[in-house]
């Protein structure tokens, strides 16, 4: 059985929190400054985001970046 990788889980997290609020790929890369293929590779496990990357993400979804990360 293989074990999730910290960055899946972190995508899982975010794919979930951009989806409760509503928002698309597209609208979340406008909301931080981040392309919607890179929010994409983030979301599916293969992006490895940086903490400033995190932070802007953890606003757009008005949640703490340290949020994003607990799993």
């Amino acid at each position: 059985m293989a074990r999730t990788s910290a960055q899946q889980k972190l995508g899982k997290k975010i794919r979930q929190l951009r989806t409760e609020a509503g928002l698309s790929q597209e609208k979340l890369g406008e909301m931080t400054g981040l392309d919607r293929t890179y929010i994409s590779g983030i979301e599916r496990g293969v992006r490895n985001p940086s903490i400033k990357n995190i932070e802007k993400l953890g606003k757009a979804l008005k949640v703490k970046a340290s949020g994003l990360i607990e799993f």
